[in-house]
């Protein structure tokens, strides 16, 4: 099992759940996050008074897939996620030894 964490722009976070869901990914975690990368932040001006914003606001969404998943719900997440622009997020895969459902006591692969 793989987890997935990509950090996107909010406006596309619609777009790549519905996405997702049409590839059979049911669950997910979404939590809204700021931080700063290659875009390094932009100026604002509010009130005649410029403001530097260097930590942006996004979304990252947690996905648990199988490993035979896993460049599926990349590449979709990439194709509804790009816009071309610098500051479009990351995506970090990491190994996960085991999963649990509370409620039925599934384990592993079943879990999901």
């Amino acid at each position: 099992m793989k987890k997935i964490e990509a950090i996107i722009r909010p406006g596309k976070l619609d777009v790549v759940k519905d996405a997702l869901s049409n590839h059979g990914v049911n669950g997910l975690t979404v939590t809204q996050v700021i931080g700063c990368g290659k875009q390094k932040g932009h100026t604002q001006v509010y009130r005649g008074v410029e403001y530097n914003i260097h930590l942006i606001p996004k979304v990252k969404i947690e996905i648990v897939v199988k490993d035979q998943d896993v460049d599926a719900v990349i590449q979709t997440i990439v194709q509804e996620a790009r816009t071309g622009e610098i500051g479009d997020g990351k995506i970090f895969v990491t190994s996960v030894e085991n999963a649990f459902t509370i409620r039925t006591g599934n384990v592993g692969e079943n879990a999901l």
